[in-house]
């Protein structure tokens, strides 16, 4: 419980620094009701529940301790979502908040990513219910134990706020519980924050500046003659330009999608072609890193765009191809455009680059996913804590035929690679009528499939396809069992037994281009067991093996 000497040393606080900053605020009521109401748990709904607090499903207790009362939160499973979501709104005047909140945490441990914590979610909203950026910080715990402790976070209520939503949360964490009380929040002086709001924006500008004139290469630009030939589509193969089959053989190395900085970008593309005899390179890219929209980074992409420049520039002087993959999810907009146009202008007619145009589109029909149209996505990822902060939103795809034109727009001749439905896997619209058209002039597009061991049917999903154009196996792993795959459903789950040779013979038989999933140790299925680059016995030692030349019998077709 919040203890009334806390909070109103706390108010006074406030009050001090609002005299002191030249501000005013209506002076508080003694009888004003606290914005967030029974906050310290003890009112209780008479059906077993902290009054005003919405009862979730399952995963969340209402515990007493001492004759004191708060809320429990802990998970069954890795990939549960706890959440209890309040809806608080502004008062007219407030122009910034402290939120306070007490917590326990025990055995915490982050879940796939680390943002898979413990914490408390804030989200500003406008009238038509859209989040308002910049978002504030949120409260979070996310490693080892630590017994009852006192937080705060606070922020400034943004232009066009109409309410807010403050959603306690204990999100796919890998193993831990979370035990909060005394939520409460509190209007502020807004003027310290506005300053410190103008100096960090100064400090950055400055940052940028000495980013953008620091940035420099790791990796030389490689002699001309050491790139690899370029390559042109005929038929269903891909050839060099002597007229030569070319089989791309590698592994996709991701962080990319997820950080501004990347992990170890230029070391893991050396170690994956020097050692592990890669001819291909996979690179998940995001638009948002790409333009330098970052949360760390102010320098309009210029570091990122250096890291892609290495990773290419290694690959074109060991005669090795990279692969730029735009990694978004169920259908382009038209930031995927932008990203086109500068991407593809920037490595046009580069031999050693192949353009991925977007990663895997799911939900959308084939009509959508070749000429665009209105997309209204699914309750997407039910246990990711950013999407189900909203409900999901109808959005405008280009489709992809329109990215097909904006990289062929800018002159880039490069061989484009398209993804299929069902999260990149089905190739079968592809076979029908709903392939994409080439330009004139334009060296050709293959089609990308991802195939793991909860998708069936390769025939009619990829091989059809295959019978007819190139088919770049972009993503394709095996985890060791479905403990840390718990979003795949149980009916979905085809024995894993014999699947990793069974999908490398396919793969031989029928001369399919490949990148292995992952070159990293946490993005799994993993090829990697560690920082050392050893390979897992379960799927990186057979993809060693098999892009050192090991041939693979497919016994079983999936």
């Amino acid at each position: 419980m919040l203890r009334p000497g806390i909070a109103g040393a706390a108010w006074l606080s406030s009050l001090l620094s609002m005299a002191s900053a030249g501000e005013s605020l209506p002076a508080p009521s003694p009888a004003a009701p606290p914005m967030i109401s029974n906050g310290d748990f003890e009112k209780e709904d008479g059906k077993g529940w902290p009054a005003d607090w919405p009862r979730p499903a399952e995963g969340v207790t209402w515990r007493e301790e001492q004759g004191n009362h708060y809320l429990h939160f802990e998970t069954s499973r890795p990939s549960q979502f706890l959440k209890i979501q309040r809806t608080i709104i502004p008062r007219p005047g407030d122009k910034a908040y402290r939120l306070t909140v007490r917590a326990r945490y025990r055995k915490m441990h982050y879940g796939p990513e680390m943002w898979y914590d413990g914490r408390i979610i804030l989200t500003f909203k406008d009238r038509d219910g859209k989040e308002i950026k910049p978002k504030p910080s949120d409260p979070h715990w996310n490693k080892g134990s630590k017994d009852w402790d006192n937080y705060s976070t606070e922020f400034l209520v943004p232009d066009g706020a109409v309410e807010l939503l403050v959603m306690p949360s204990l999100i796919r964490v890998a193993s831990g519980t979370l035990d909060l009380d005394d939520i409460a929040m509190e209007p502020i002086p807004a003027g310290p924050l506005i300053e410190k709001r103008k100096l960090d924006a100064a400090r950055a500008a400055e940052a940028v500046a000495q980013q953008i004139a620091g940035v420099k290469a790791k990796v030389p630009p490689a002699p001309a003659d050491q790139f690899p030939s370029m390559l042109h589509v005929d038929g269903n193969q891909l050839l060099n330009a002597d007229g030569k089959p070319v089989w791309l053989q590698g592994v996709a190395i991701p962080s990319l999608e997820w950080c501004e900085g990347g992990e170890h970008i230029v070391q893991s593309t050396e170690i994956a072609i020097r050692d592990w005899k890669a001819n291909c390179i996979r690179l998940p890219l995001k638009a948002e890193f790409w333009f330098g929209k970052g949360p760390y980074r102010h320098d309009g992409g210029a570091q990122y765009k250096q890291i892609v420049d290495d990773a290419m520039n290694l690959c074109a002087a060991n005669g090795t191809y990279l692969v730029i993959d735009l990694h978004g999810f169920n259908a382009p907009d038209q930031e995927a455009v932008k990203f086109w146009e500068e991407a593809a202008e920037r490595y046009k007619n580069n031999p050693a680059v192949l353009f991925e145009l977007f990663n895997e589109p799911f939900n959308i029909s084939w009509e959508i996913w070749r000429n665009g149209g209105t997309v209204v996505p699914p309750k997407k990822y039910a246990d990711a804590p950013v999407a189900d902060q909203e409900q999901p939103r109808a959005f405008k795809s280009v489709g992809m035929q329109k990215l097909v034109d904006t990289v062929r727009a800018t002159g880039a001749k490069n061989v484009v690679i398209a993804g299929g439905l069902d999260w990149g896997y089905d190739l079968s619209g592809v076979v029908k009528e709903f392939t994409l058209k080439e330009h004139n002039g334009g060296h050709g597009i293959m089609y990308s499939s991802h195939i793991y061991p909860w998708k069936k049917d390769w025939q009619k999903s990829t091989l059809d396809a295959a019978a007819r154009y190139p088919v770049f196996i972009g993503e394709v792993g095996t985890p060791p069992d479905y403990n840390g795959f718990q979003f795949i459903k149980p009916e979905e789950r085809h024995p894993l037994e014999g699947w990793a040779e069974d999908v490398l013979g396919l793969i031989q038989k029928y001369k399919l281009n490949w990148t292995g999933w992952s070159f990293h140790s946490k993005a799994g299925p993993c090829l990697l067991s560690g920082s050392d680059y050893t390979p897992t016995p379960y799927w990186g030692a057979y993809v060693k093996e098999a892009l050192a030349g090991k041939p693979f019998e497919m016994k079983k077709m999936r």
